[in-house]
């Protein structure tokens, strides 16, 4: 007969895990497969990276509830997420000056605390920074960075004190049907059954849902990060999106700086996400040293410690797919986030939440980030030329 479910979720990365606490918390009995442990896909390696510079509505408040909540981690979970406070700053050019500048009034709007920042100012936030080519800059202070493996770690514990069960080397292989209705999965040789499946599968997601017969278009990508560790006398410095340049700049302790690509062409570097390098290459970290070193000059006594490969499950406007698929199946899916999931994650824990308990207001309805856009070509847009921000 098998284990019965009220949910049973796909991946225990950061959406699995978030959606879990989430669900549980709500009542419903949930299951988590996992084919590997918690947060051992693209969350574990994850930037984690937390800024509210979005240019929808929907994901800037999305954003916003998210950093609360990092804020707050502790009393909204019950765990630690190892949030550090250093500022968010954009640089962008001439020709995306207008657009951050009607972006960040926008975000004011929404009373998100970012502002203007001048080339001085910039200066002194990041010292050493050379403000070639920088035309406009926005900072948001209340902004940066987490640590992945605690944040995934506590959403799982605080859902298995709601009662979810987080089972991890199970892998999926098949999503059980009758009658056009999900009725649950089998792994590992053992059935699960449950009305609602949830596919969290990340850079996996298109192949879970192809086990429902649906085609969505989610590319498993392979991303670099290149780690250097600073000169003993450079300060830290704020997370810092270069659009010019397109590179981010991201303290991690220990006087180290993880730099990364921001660019759209990583799209392209399309891999199998059961077999990719997981090593930096050598030609990526000269070429982000490069960066590096143009943005901030005194980078130049720099050391390179480290890099690694990690994984992006991208969609054609970079932008997830939360939805259910088929309709009226109870296979809804959780994927596609290209980068921007962890940021966004708590927000995206409440969003599945009300779209599978079908909440009459949700409180972030899911209808942007409808599987049919694709197909009619209503992709999510953003309000300037570095949409790949969101």
């Amino acid at each position: 007969m098998g284990q019965t479910s009220d949910v049973v979720i796909i991946g225990a990365g950061i959406m699995g895990c978030s959606a879990a606490f989430h669900l549980s918390q709500r009542g419903l009995d949930v299951t988590v497969l996992e084919k590997d442990t918690v947060g051992a896909g693209g969350t574990g390696r994850s930037s984690a990276i937390i800024r509210q510079h979005y240019s929808n509505e929907l994901t800037a408040r999305m954003a916003v509830h998210s950093l609360r909540v990092f804020e707050n981690f502790a009393d909204v979970v019950g765990a630690e997420c190892g949030f550090r406070r250093t500022g968010w700053v954009a640089l962008a050019s001439e020709g995306d000056k207008a657009g951050l500048e009607s972006n960040v009034a926008f975000q004011q709007g929404l009373g998100i605390n970012t502002r203007l920042a001048g080339l001085e100012e910039l200066r002194e936030m990041v010292p050493g920074v050379s403000t070639s080519q920088v035309a406009g800059v926005a900072y948001e202070p209340d902004s940066g960075y987490a640590d992945p493996h605690l944040t995934v770690n506590g959403y799982a514990d605080a859902a298995r004190r709601h009662g979810a069960k987080i089972l991890v080397n199970r892998c999926v292989t098949s999503v059980r049907m009758a009658a056009d209705k999900v009725v649950g999965v089998e792994a590992g040789g053992d059935v699960y059954n449950a009305p609602v499946v949830l596919n969290c599968a990340g850079p996996w997601g298109r192949n879970v849902a192809r086990m429902v017969g649906a085609d969505v278009p989610i590319e498993s990508c392979r991303v670099q990060v290149a780690v250097f560790r600073r000169p003993p006398q450079y300060t830290a410095h704020p997370v810092v999106m270069d659009f010019i340049q397109g590179a981010y700049l991201r303290p991690e302790t220990g006087n180290l700086t993880l730099v990364g690509s921001i660019d759209p062409a990583e799209a392209n570097a399309i891999v199998d996400p059961d077999d990719y390098p997981e090593h930096g290459e050598d030609q990526f970290v000269a070429e982000m040293a490069e960066m590096f070193v143009k943005r901030c000059p005194p980078m130049d006594q720099s050391e390179s410690t480290t890099a690694y490969a990690s994984l992006y499950d991208v969609t054609p406007d970079w932008h997830p797919i939360v939805d259910e698929v088929p309709e009226g199946s109870g296979s809804f899916i959780c994927s596609g986030f290209s980068g921007h999931g962890y940021k966004l994650a708590p927000a995206i824990g409440v969003m599945v939440a009300d779209l599978i308990t079908g909440a009459e207001t949700p409180e972030f309805p899911a209808d942007l980030f409808r599987a049919e856009r694709f197909a009619t070509g209503d992709l999510v847009r953003g309000r300037y030329e570095y949409s790949i921000a969101g």
